[in-house]
């Protein structure tokens, strides 16, 4: 009866050590798989902020543009007065 109870406990720690092993390699695959998640999460906001960056950029050039021209414009009154 003894050696049985002792069989029994020694199959059930292999079994929970057989478990074990396939949780921490799945959890390894999850950790694998959301930090290519999170890479993936990065460069998709800092090609975002690349975008509003162009735009903001953009809208400086034309208004500064826009300035010179209208500056030239009174200048360019002044000089044939």
């Amino acid at each position: 009866m003894r050696k049985t109870l002792i069989a029994l406990m020694i199959s059930g720690l292999t079994g929970f050590a057989a478990w074990g092993q396939d949780t921490a390699k799945d959890d390894l695959k999850k950790s694998g798989q959301d930090v290519k998640k999170a890479g993936k999460d990065t460069g998709k906001a800092a090609k975002d902020a690349g975008k509003g960056l162009k735009k903001g950029t953009k809208k400086g050039v034309n208004k500064t543009a826009k300035a010179t021209e209208k500056g030239a414009k009174k200048v360019d009154d002044k000089t044939k007065q």
